[in-house]
């Protein structure tokens, strides 16, 4: 079985250089499910300055700012290393996502139409019937993209840039944890009954049930992710 790894593309010179690499490491390091359990979480600098292809100098400068934002952790003479939370940390990290998406959930009944807000309904329908284990791969992708596009509809850049900084790790444990117990079939009916509060423009249901979701996600840590001790 291939393991988990970074997916990097070389990077065109006739950009800043700089925030090229950097946009391109944090972009591959959020795609990639950091929480699998074959996830390879050391970084090579001579692999990533040769799939880059430049100098390994500019991709120093860009892991020492990824390390400043938390995502990887550097130790001297030993490599750098994509940083995973701890259970305990992680649970921190579903609290906060969920008032950030709760409070979108409040500005996407403000700001958004009626059809973006039926956008989201339409995210669902191959996976109606109980289709979503048969395709679990393809719902875990759909999940994901449904709560970026709540905080998308919020219209909100800073709640989206603070959302931003958890989404690496709210991503790869949804996709760790959606395919455990009965969560996906449990999802879908919590996404359809938060599309239909939304839909009936009730705030404070949206609200609720958006932060009801994401704290269901973190009891299910606490019950059953040992392998973030």
């Amino acid at each position: 079985m291939a393991h988990a790894q970074l997916a990097i593309k070389p990077i065109d010179a006739n950009f800043s250089l700089k925030d090229k690499i950097y946009d391109s490491l944090k972009q591959a390091i959020t795609s990639m499910n950091i929480y699998a359990e074959d996830a390879e979480l050391r970084l090579d600098e001579r692999r990533l300055s040769e799939k880059l292809e430049i100098s390994r100098t500019p991709v120093r400068e860009a892991l020492a700012r990824l390390e400043q934002e938390g995502l990887v952790h550097i130790i001297p003479r030993r490599g750098v290393y994509i940083v995973r939370k701890t259970k305990a940390e992680m649970l921190e990290v579903v609290t906060v996502w969920a008032a950030l998406e709760s409070t979108a959930a409040r500005l996407v009944i403000e700001k958004a139409t009626d059809d973006e807000i039926s956008s989201l309904r339409t995210m669902f329908i191959t996976f109606e019937g109980g289709k979503a284990k048969a395709h679990i791969d393809e719902y875990s992708e759909t999940n994901i993209e449904f709560h970026q596009s709540i905080l998308r509809l919020s219209q909100c850049n800073l709640l989206c840039d603070l959302a931003d900084n958890l989404f690496i790790h709210m991503r790869s444990i949804r996709d760790r944890t959606i395919a455990e117990q009965d969560r996906a079939d449990r999802s879908i009916i919590d996404h359809l009954h938060i599309i239909e509060a939304l839909e009936k423009r009730d705030a404070d249901l949206a609200a609720k049930l958006v932060r009801e979701h994401s704290m269901n996600l973190a009891l299910h840590i606490e019950k059953h992710a040992d392998y973030l001790e």
